[in-house]
């Protein structure tokens, strides 16, 4: 039996680098984001965590649908999904990690080895649209 797990993430980019996090504890960078709570839109989730996580607030009428995604979820056994959908959006305040993020970096197309294979999918992808550098 396939299992599934939904996420939301936020796509950010700038001057040809990806905003990327990694939790404490944990090697590999993801996109920020996380799972919707129950009754959640994308975008309320989306909202929710990167406040959470980055401590910044996402402009709601900025937020733009980017694409979904899915591969076998880094860290799980085998048979276990993620589905990943992407938004992009801008943002006011001061990026800080908070909560379970350690770090947050600016990755290039030289990093996809250092994310997940749903985010390499995401990395190949914003490649050929000549966005990272």
């Amino acid at each position: 039996m396939t299992v599934t797990i939904d996420k939301i993430a936020w796509i950010y980019i700038v001057e040809g680098k990806v905003l990327a996090a990694r939790s404490h504890g944990k090697d590999t960078y993801y996109f920020p984001g996380g799972k919707r709570e129950p009754g959640e839109t994308d975008n309320e989730t989306l909202i929710r965590e990167i406040e959470e996580e980055l401590t910044v607030r996402l402009v709601p009428d900025s937020i733009r649908p980017f694409g979904t995604y899915e591969a076998a979820a880094h860290g799980k056994e085998e048979g276990v999904l993620v589905q990943m959908t992407c938004l992009t959006a801008d943002y006011t305040g001061q990026l800080a990690p908070a909560a379970e993020i350690a770090e947050l970096a600016w990755l290039s197309y030289k990093d996809r080895e250092h994310v997940s294979a749903v985010s390499q999918i995401i990395f190949d992808q914003l490649n050929e649209m000549k966005l990272l550098s």
